[in-house]
């Protein structure tokens, strides 16, 4: 039964809880104020969309979600899949809305079915190598502030055998745009992000209590007004570019049109898997450092009211975020009212202090971004996986490769089924069908010893270990095959058989009926609970005869001993 967390810690609340809980909402909030508006600049869009994130989406996440001390609101996961949909000139703004509330229809969809648990089926390296692939196209998308460079598009640039009249979305025509813009790099940004940069790394050791970013935002803006001032120097800032509105917009519907909806409906998918993993791995995060235990199934319902909300009001997807989470947590935050006051705070900010957002360096904002993106790219993770085996750095590779170059969608898709590939050929590996002599059989133990039993003669036994599937059915086929004309009983030693499937099942059928016109019997011996349960609903168990179906060796030797007197 669905029931937000916020009911859950609201019984015996106190005063001295909802103080901490309201000191740690204002300093995430805060703090929550450049990344949403840094985010909402790398995925294309108006700063404000990414407060509006913040202040819909991060209420709604408290509110209605299954965690205690989530933040939700715009992350760096979803900037990849929001430029190239704003950047779509047949989707737009109207297409993003479309698709977040879409995404946030299935992410509740998820929940209610008890779907939670199914986000932790999606392989380690398939995490790792798009959360890679995301934070170097964050990082690329940031070089042009990060520099200050101008790229020339008053006459449209042919690259790649494409005309741009503005700053390309893929990775590699954008990196040849900003290599054809060195001549127009502004000297002054370049020192100011390089200076903000290493002051957000340094920052932790000095505190870890606020967030570098804040800080570097703050003094990178004093510094700046003052040096224009007095030396006249210029970089540019966020009111070069954009407008910062003094409240919420009204809230609108998006086109939910049937020809809509089949264009985004890839794209939703995507950023419903994406808030799925994030908000799931945040709230782990999360548990461990409270000692709490979250509600998946409820935070995804939370998650897709988030989502669903968010673009009514022109906001962007949203999901929980790790850094913020742990900001709140390490500030003493310890209730879903902690991200409820965060709303407020940010609410109140855009309200009455919007105008000063606009003196915002955009060197800074890009020197925040760099530092999101080096901390999202795993490199200590990648470097791990590096050190594996093959098949997972194949995975890694691809899934990076294909979130670089080509698109998120494909990367996690084609990822999925190059990580099933080599899963599938990894079973088939270690599964085996093994035959002994009349005195030997080996492999049983599942250690390399052997056992030795006596084989009346005229009957054979198999050992069959791992998976009996579609992908090990020719192994079962040819060891049945060396059957000889002497052999009067098969014996299918199955205690190391562990998973059984229609195509198992259809081998087996195919075996019987090939023993039956050469006069052998099968017998199994010690078949688990999954195998002989399918064997019993397909009908194979009285094909087989459940007089030849046995618990272990020696009641299955006896049998054999029967038939062949």
């Amino acid at each position: 039964m669905y029931k937000p967390e916020l009911l859950n810690s609201l019984k015996g609340y106190s005063g001295k809880q909802f103080l901490t809980d309201f000191i740690a909402g204002i300093i995430v909030g805060i703090v929550a104020l450049p990344l949403s508006i840094a985010f909402a600049i790398a995925s294309g869009c108006n700063p404000a969309t990414g407060l509006y994130t913040a202040i819909i989406a991060g209420f709604c996440i408290a509110a209605f979600g299954g965690t205690r001390v989530q933040i939700g609101g715009p992350t760096g996961a979803f900037t990849v899949i929001i430029y190239a949909i704003v950047n779509n000139p047949e989707l737009g703004v109207a297409g993003l809305a479309t698709a977040t509330v879409l995404a946030g229809i299935i992410l509740i969809l998820l929940g209610v079915f008890k779907m939670g648990g199914l986000v932790k089926f999606i392989p380690y390296t398939i995490v790792v190598g798009f959360t890679a692939g995301i934070a170097v196209t964050i990082a690329s998308g940031q070089i042009g502030d990060f520099f200050g460079l101008k790229p020339d598009f008053s006459n449209p640039m042919m690259i790649l055998g494409e005309e741009y009249s503005k700053m390309p979305g893929d990775f590699l025509p954008k990196m040849i745009v900003y290599i054809r813009s060195l001549a127009s790099i502004n000297w002054y940004s370049t020192i100011m992000a390089v200076v903000c940069l290493a002051a957000i790394f340094v920052w932790p050791k000095i505190t870890k209590k606020i967030p570098g970013s804040l800080i570097v935002i703050i003094l990178a803006t004093v510094i700046h007004l003052v040096l224009k001032k007095y030396f006249g120097l210029e970089t540019v800032l966020i009111g070069d570019r954009y407008e910062i509105p003094k409240g919420l917009p009204t809230p609108s519907l998006p086109s939910l049109s049937l020809t809509t909806i089949k264009t985004v409906f890839p794209t939703a998918v995507s950023i419903a898997v994406l808030a799925a993993i994030e908000s799931l791995l945040s709230a782990v995060v999360a548990d461990g450092m409270i000692g709490a235990k979250h509600d998946s199934n409820n935070e995804l319902i939370g998650q897709g009211i988030a989502n669903i909300l968010s673009p009514l009001f022109g906001g962007l997807p949203a999901t929980g975020a790790i850094a913020r989470t742990a900001t709140n947590i390490n500030n003493g935050g310890r209730t879903p009212v902690a991200g409820i006051v965060h709303a407020v705070v940010l609410l109140l900010i855009m309200m009455f202090f919007g105008n000063y957002v606009l003196y915002i360096p955009m060197a800074a904002l890009a020197a925040v971004l760099m530092s999101v993106a080096w901390n999202m790219a795993g490199i200590p993770a990648i470097r791990k996986l590096l050190k594996g085996q093959r098949s997972d750095i194949a995975v890694l590779m691809v899934t990076f490769l294909i979130t670089v170059f080509v698109d998120l969608t494909y990367a996690i898709g084609i990822g999925l089924i190059l990580a099933a590939f080599f899963f599938i050929k990894k079973i088939i590996e270690l599964s085996e069908v093994q035959t002994g002599n009349s005195t030997i059989v080996t492999g049983i133990k599942g250690d390399g010893s052997t056992e030795k039993i006596d084989l009346p003669k005229g009957v054979m036994v198999y050992e069959v270990e791992g998976s009996l599937f579609f992908g090990t059915i020719r192994k079962f086929e040819m060891a049945t095959e060396r059957s000889g004309a002497e052999c009067k009983a098969i014996i299918f030693r199955m205690r190391n058989l562990i998973y059984l499937d229609a195509g198992g099942i259809q081998a087996l059928e195919q075996c019987k009926a090939a023993c039956d016109r050469k006069g052998i019997t099968i017998i199994l011996s010690g078949i688990h609970t999954q195998p002989y349960m399918l064997c019993e609903k397909t009908g194979v168990a009285d094909k087989i005869g459940r007089e030849n179906i046995f618990d272990n060796i020696s009641a299955a030797l006896e049998r054999a001993a029967e038939l062949v007197k």
